[in-house]
């Protein structure tokens, strides 16, 4: 292949054959040096098995709720929505010109950003019960969660927003175009290209964090991997489970990040 053809083919977002192999033959290289590394450990992988089904979520728990990566993903999925919600609505308070609504939002991304997410976590379940408002640990472990990222992922939307260039607001005025007609349909479709990258890294970090919430006992991988090992002095195997478990589900977010990226990206693609 020459190297103009090789040129255009990068420009427009395609990658030669040759890449991709060596793209795999180094995945393949790199996850045969993990599993080697583990495998010093001497794992036993009948311990593995018998308590994979319960780390995987595929039985409920005793009392007949969500358990391991199940109920993990439970309390992501319901978190990312509310965090969304509450990052966009703190980031368009920040974009206007209410100083009560700047305030409001500015001290909610302070305060949220500048304290550790496991006593904001203990904040609320702990705290609320003493004013009357007593919520379920899953309950106070999304309602944390969401508050917590909420906060960072206003200051992604503000940045991908005021990204975006003021000379497309005023093309869009100049063909008559509503203001509320420009922020959905044109600002925010091209704010994305800039939000998505960093906001999938928060949820990624937010799956992780989700481990915080057993320290309210809830039945989620972390818990179970520490209880496991704990009855059967095996720590490692379980451990060692739960990582695969959050890095499995990580890819799976990492997977539709890129496909939300080539759906934003078109308009970019030379």
């Amino acid at each position: 292949m020459d190297w103009r053809r090789y040129q255009q083919q990068m420009s427009s977002g395609q990658r030669p054959l040759g890449f991709h192999i060596r793209l795999y033959l180094t995945w393949a290289v790199m996850f045969g040096l993990c599993v080697a590394f583990f495998l010093n450990f001497d794992l036993k992988f009948s311990i593995i098995l018998d308590k994979l089904p319960n780390l995987l979520g595929l039985s409920l728990s005793p009392n007949g709720f969500l358990q391991g990566a199940a109920l993990t993903l439970f309390l992501c999925v319901c978190s990312i929505f509310a965090s969304l919600a509450l990052g966009f609505a703190a980031a368009l308070a920040r974009l206007s010109s209410s100083a009560v609504a700047f305030g409001i939002a500015t001290f909610y991304a302070s305060f949220f950003r500048g304290t550790p997410l496991l006593i904001q976590i203990l904040l609320i379940y702990l705290g609320l019960p003493q004013l009357g408002v007593v919520p379920g640990a899953i309950t106070a472990g999304i309602i944390a969660l969401s508050l917590n990222y909420g906060a960072y992922l206003s200051e992604i939307f503000r940045a991908g927003i005021i990204g975006v260039p003021h000379g497309q607001h005023q093309a869009s005025l100049a063909l008559g175009l509503q203001p509320a007609t420009i922020f959905w349909h044109i600002t925010l479709p091209q704010a994305m290209r800039t939000i998505l990258p960093p906001a999938t890294n928060q949820f990624i970090s937010m799956l992780k964090d989700s481990s915080l919430i057993s320290v309210m006992g809830v039945w989620e991988v972390m818990f179970l991997a520490q209880s496991y090992g704990r009855s059967s002095y095996r720590y490692i195997e379980m451990l060692t489970t739960a990582a695969v478990i959050y890095w499995v589900l990580s890819i799976g977010l990492e997977l539709i990040q890129a496909r939300l990226e080539r759906h934003y990206g078109k308009g970019y693609i030379r």
